[in-house]
């Protein structure tokens, strides 16, 4: 080699420090508007608009009502449905298309996903920017989230017929498989960054991991308490049904046992207090751990976690004891994306290693 193409090879940058920055920000902003869609999702929820549409159409489903005839045409389908018959009869035309509008954009942002996601990766595997490693992690992302566009319909379609209101199992079914695609697309950002991660104890790694499992659990357990509407009664804290644990009998009523963690309405809030008491203390003992170990790039992120889970907490009872308003239910749930944000940038921050490249990316 000579001396030019020496130094050359010394001041050019590698293509792969110009490249796998340029992957990383095209996964920072589909995670960005995953989170859109949550909050969006939330506020669907929340203003009961997810049956306003009430057919499944991935390609032409795209356009909205242009005409008056069809807006007419998309209300008659869903007076159709027992949501209308028994909460809603009497509805205007122009009451519908609130509701339908929040649905609409709900699923519109879900096709945005899916084409930001797939088009850039597509455009990135033909320059050969991808290597086999983190090749393979996409493909399945991108499985998940084709996959997580089927159970949306399948959670819908739970409440056209005999019912209401979709059914709890698969609306955090739903929620939590969004939330684990977000999380794998944060994770896997994150490691394509090229920052030096400083040692720290292996119990650490451990339990940062573990804080995002406790916070995926908590967010399923939250959506089962938003598909059973209880965080509509027992409005009380620190005890719930005059106990700061009920009584066995009001617990466990229901059988076959497993049935009341999912379907009696006492269990399920009483399990994600429970769960938000176990994240809260988990969450502040790794923080002290985290300062006690010396680590300043460990006890920053542990530290910073514990106080959104903390304030997480806070927020959850003022939106119990004020039995759930809108703005502070959804101010809720966006909360608990921040929890998970900082979790998931944390744990992959303090466990070292980079995303799977099998080297450069060429």
């Amino acid at each position: 080699m000579s001396v030019a193409s020496a130094a050359s090879c010394m001041t050019e940058p590698h293509p792969a420090a110009i490249r796998r920055p340029i992957v990383q920000l095209w996964l920072y902003a589909v995670a960005v508007l995953m989170v859109v869609t949550l909050v969006v999702g939330g506020a669907t929820r929340l203003t009961e608009s997810g049956l306003s549409i009430v057919e499944w159409k991935p390609v032409t489903g795209v356009l909205p009502p242009m005409s008056q005839e069809v807006w007419q045409a998309e209300f008659g389908k869903y007076q159709q449905i027992p949501q209308y018959r028994e909460l809603n009869r009497g509805m205007s035309l122009d009451e519908f298309k609130t509701i339908y509008w929040w649905e609409w954009t709900h699923r519109l942002l879900g096709r945005v996903i899916g084409a930001a996601f797939l088009l850039p990766f597509l455009w990135f595997l033909w320059r050969g920017w991808v290597e086999p490693g983190l090749r393979g992690r996409l493909w399945l992302i991108f499985g998940l989230g084709a996959f997580q566009a089927a159970v949306g319909w399948w959670m819908v379609a739970s409440g056209l017929v005999g019912h209401t209101e979709v059914s709890q199992y698969r609306l955090a079914f739903h929620l939590t498989l969004a939330c684990l695609i977000y999380v794998a697309i944060l994770w896997t950002a994150e490691q394509l960054g090229d920052r030096r991660r400083a040692a720290v104890p292996a119990r650490l790694r451990i339990v940062a991991r573990v804080l995002v499992g406790l916070v995926l659990v908590q967010i399923y357990l939250g959506a089962l308490v938003a598909g059973l509407r209880a965080g509509l009664i027992y409005n009380t804290w620190p005890l719930i049904e005059g106990a700061f644990v009920p009584d066995s009998a009001k617990l466990f009523f229901d059988q076959p046992t497993w049935r009341n963690f999912f379907e009696n309405t006492l269990t399920v809030q009483f399990d994600h207090r429970m769960m938000a008491y176990a994240a809260w203390i988990a969450a502040a003992l790794h923080a002290l751990d985290a300062l006690r170990s010396k680590a300043r790039s460990a006890a920053s992120g542990a530290v910073l976690l514990a106080l959104a889970v903390t304030a997480q907490a806070a927020l959850g009872i003022w939106t119990l004891l004020e039995q759930a308003p809108i703005a502070l239910a959804l101010t809720h749930q966006a909360g608990a994306l921040v929890v998970l944000t900082l979790a998931g940038v944390h744990a992959v921050r303090m466990g070292g290693g980079s995303a799977p490249m099998n080297g450069d990316l060429r």
